[in-house]
């Protein structure tokens, strides 16, 4: 049964005076669609936004950086984001996105209602998309997010973000995460702290877990055989979170991963210390 997201996570939407956090550590930087822009701000900015979405602020070592998300359908060109500075001033700051060719990938189902759901499966696919569009736009004040992650499970590394997707031949949205392939029931663990968001059976992702690290950082674990916490947990970077499965559209057990930053999926790569694949 799913558990709807936990209500004690306060989005404190209005409150800029706590907008920027100090972190250890900044994400890659790499300015094509389904990357992360890391760009350098004047030092006294209490809120921003990108695309209408809140974006984060951190400080690290003495400077002060926005750090957005860039959508996967992002055209390349320069783009504009907005920060407010303490005395209620607002700014246009810019970078540049450059293109990149993801690879394709080709997947046969053999559940046809996977790659073709019929109207009562349509229905409870709106269901599942407006409680995971909530969980993404979550914003919490309290968490300071780590940005240098570790992968989450031991295993081979099957899928490429960012992949053009065909399913049964059919052309489907690119792929929004990193898959690792790994035998039934190996340990998935955090690759970060983070308190958890929801827990669920999804039509798509089968047994989902959706992991809060602050700020707008969000991370998303699918396909699982258990879950092994629940709604509300506080979890240590390395703890066990639950175990590899083949549950929801599948071709063989592995862990679906994907982080999102402003309500954006990025390439998880980015968070460990990687060349985001080709």
């Amino acid at each position: 049964m799913r558990v709807p997201i936990f209500a004690f996570i306060a989005i404190a939407i209005c409150n800029f005076a706590l907008a920027e956090v100090t972190v250890d550590s900044l994400p890659q930087s790499s300015l094509v669609p389904g990357g992360i822009a890391v760009v350098p701000v004047h030092g006294d900015a209490v809120s921003g936004s990108f695309r209408n979405e809140r974006i984060l602020l951190a400080r690290y070592d003495g400077a002060q950086y926005a750090i957005i998300g860039i959508p996967l359908d992002a055209e390349p060109g320069p783009q504009q984001f907005n920060i407010t500075d303490r005395d209620g001033e607002e700014s246009l700051l810019q970078f540049e996105i450059v293109h990149k060719q993801y690879r394709e990938r080709h997947l046969t189902i053999t559940n046809e209602r996977q790659v073709n759901p019929n109207a009562e499966d349509m229905e409870r696919i709106g269901r599942e998309s407006v409680e995971m569009r909530r969980a993404f736009s979550t914003w919490s004040e309290s968490l300071a997010p780590e940005f240098a992650m570790s992968l989450p499970v031991d295993g081979v590394r099957s899928s490429s973000f960012g992949s053009r997707s065909f399913f049964n031949g059919q052309p489907r949205n690119p792929h929004s995460g990193m898959d690792i392939a790994a035998p039934e029931g190996t340990p998935i663990l955090a690759p970060a702290p983070g308190v958890i968001l929801t827990t669920g059976n999804y039509f798509f992702n089968g047994n989902t877990i959706i992991m809060d690290h602050g700020h707008g950082l969000i991370s998303l674990y699918c396909h699982m055989n258990t879950i092994d916490v629940e709604p509300g947990a506080v979890i240590a970077a390395g703890e066990q979170i639950g175990a590899v499965g083949s549950t929801g559209r599948v071709t063989g057990p592995h862990l679906h991963w994907s982080v999102n930053l402003n309500n954006v999926r990025v390439d998880p790569a980015l968070f460990l210390g990687e060349n985001p694949s080709p």
